[in-house]
């Protein structure tokens, strides 16, 4: 059983939410957000509905979210599949956290084939503080 919505996202049942992690570094004052944010291990969780959730990712980051998605699915790489961390896909040295990830469910689609096939598709598209953007999906597991 789901409690938080971002364990209902990450369950599949919010197809029409958005997901956006923000790191410590990328929020001013995670307290402000004590109401609508979950305080996760590094930053904070929000799940919101898709067009509220798209704007406050765009407030939080400065970035229209569908731009970076566009750009971020160039590279791929690993989102952590809590969507709060990631593992960067740059070999440069120095550091690789991530800063932000902007998340979105996709229902299964057996008409669209392979993995749509499977199952409902989390999509995530990572920032990482060196500067690279990256992007993963999975089939989200039923198994939970």
């Amino acid at each position: 059983m789901t409690t938080t919505p971002r364990e209902a996202f990450l369950a599949g049942d919010r197809p029409d939410d958005i997901l956006v992690f923000l790191s410590e570094d990328a929020v001013g004052n995670p307290d402000a957000l004590g109401g609508v944010a979950e305080a996760v291990e590094g930053g904070v969780v929000l799940v919101m509905p898709g067009d509220r959730g798209r704007s406050t990712f765009e407030q939080a980051t400065g970035i229209d979210p569908m731009d970076f998605a566009g750009v971020a699915m160039q590279t791929d790489g690993h989102v952590d599949r809590d969507c709060a961390g990631g593992d960067c896909p740059a070999t440069e040295a120095g550091a690789h956290d991530v800063k932000f990830v902007f998340a979105f469910a996709e229902e299964q689609n057996e008409e669209v084939g392979g993995l749509y096939a499977e199952g409902d598709v989390i999509h995530a598209y990572a920032s990482c503080s060196c500067g690279e953007t990256y992007s993963d999906k999975w089939v989200v597991d039923d198994s939970d």
